[in-house]
């Protein structure tokens, strides 16, 4: 089972893949936003993952299709854009508010100076990969 901040990572990365921005939205929607759920979130993150989930949902489906495909349908490439730019701020959010809860453990296990919980507070704390190499 995914954590929440994974679930937020698959989007963005569904997001930032080649191919077309309405595709690539109503993906990360279905298998990865769908799947978190709101509760286990900070009070601060709810409202905005609300108003994603209404803004991919807002429009009743044709015949042979759901909410999130009609409403892509219907978005303009820029409003498309605004979501998924929604969508990983969303995601970065969702780190920081990782972090800040492993932080008080890390402090602790980095007293005890083990080796071991050095390595599994590594395997607890989201890993961000650079997106620019650092310039020599």
């Amino acid at each position: 089972m995914s954590t929440t901040w994974e679930q937020f990572e698959a989007a963005a990365v569904t997001l930032a893949r080649s191919g077309n921005i309405k595709d690539r939205l109503a993906d990360a929607y279905r298998n990865h936003l769908a799947l978190v759920n709101v509760d286990e979130l900070p009070d601060a993150l709810r409202a905005p993952l609300r108003a994603c989930y209404a803004a991919l949902t807002r429009e009743p489906p044709l015949r042979g299709e759901d909410a999130v495909r009609a409403t892509v349908r219907k978005l303009s490439n820029v409003e498309a854009d605004e979501i998924a730019a929604s969508v990983v701020r969303l995601f970065g959010a969702a780190v920081q508010a990782a972090a800040r809860v492993v932080e008080p453990e890390r402090d602790e296990q980095l007293l005890n100076g083990s080796a071991a919980a050095r390595g599994k507070l590594l395997k607890t704390v989201p890993q961000m990969i650079a997106l620019y190499a650092a310039e020599a």
